[in-house]
């Protein structure tokens, strides 16, 4: 896989690397109208509740960025591999969190369509809550154990 020819993922990675709450008007310049967004929390239909996802989610959000790992286009789709570095307040008590994940694109004139996340929710949000993630913590360990 190469980053050299993968101009339309590196405007998504961009765009995300510069996302805030204070642009979120930004989003049609990269979803189309019609976008479908699913991730492990949400199954999204629009560019409104796309919007609306994001306004709340990134209303508090401290710090976010997008180092890309791997990431390929073939005519009108496209895929991503990525580290997040985030922090929120509510999770973590704000320390800086880390999260692999990847994003499937599609693009139909010019903007993307469809568009998927893929990462572990645990890693994002569960294992950083104070008796889920011990709890979570202990499901692994029996998993790994073949209990």
């Amino acid at each position: 896989m190469s980053t050299a020819a993968t101009p339309r993922i590196d405007q998504f990675l961009a765009f995300y690397n510069g996302l805030s709450g204070q642009n979120i008007e930004t989003l049609p310049q990269l979803y189309h109208a019609d976008v479908s967004f699913i991730d492990p929390v949400h199954q999204l239909h629009g560019r409104n509740a796309l919007t609306e996802y994001f306004t709340h989610a990134y209303a508090r959000l401290q710090h976010c960025e997008f180092i890309a790992l791997q990431q390929m286009e073939q005519g009108e789709q496209g895929f991503i591999s990525w580290q997040m570095q985030f922090s929120h307040p509510a999770i973590g008590k704000g320390k800086t969190i880390m999260v692999n994940g990847c994003s499937v694109l599609r693009w139909q004139d010019g903007l993307i369509i469809y568009h998927r996340d893929y990462y572990d929710l645990s890693e994002m949000v569960y294992q950083h809550l104070p008796v889920i993630g011990w709890l979570t913590d202990k499901v692994k360990q029996r998993m790994a154990n073949g209990q």
